[in-house]
């Protein structure tokens, strides 16, 4: 298993931030399959105002790159990502078309 920690933005507004989390209260059956399809096996959203905090548990031979490929590939994925896109905004520092940005782990208690 390994674990991820990703970070976004949502628009600012707390209407739409109440319409964000309702898309997210009972998840459409076809997103959620990809997400399992794709060799993820956990999947948690945060919020604190507007900034989203997700973790991820995956297979250990999961892919970022087979994920997005396979999101392109997927017709309901990408009419979700664009509904997704109208709540969402990226951080700062991301890159052009970058959404959620991979966060560096920095402490571990064991």
């Amino acid at each position: 298993m390994k674990r991820y920690c990703l970070a976004l933005d949502l628009v600012n507004d707390a209407k739409m931030i109440a319409e964000y989390e309702e898309h997210h209260r009972v998840p459409r059956p076809e997103i959620r399959k990809s997400i399992l399809d794709a060799g993820i096996t956990q999947m948690e959203l945060y919020r604190i105002e507007n900034r989203l905090f997700m973790i991820m548990e995956t297979v250990d031979d999961f892919s970022f790159e087979t994920k997005t490929a396979m999101d392109a590939a997927n017709p309901d994925v990408q009419v979700w990502e664009q509904l997704m896109w109208k709540y969402q905004q990226a951080l700062p520092s991301a890159k052009e078309g970058e959404k959620w940005i991979l966060m560096d782990k920095i402490f571990a208690l064991v």
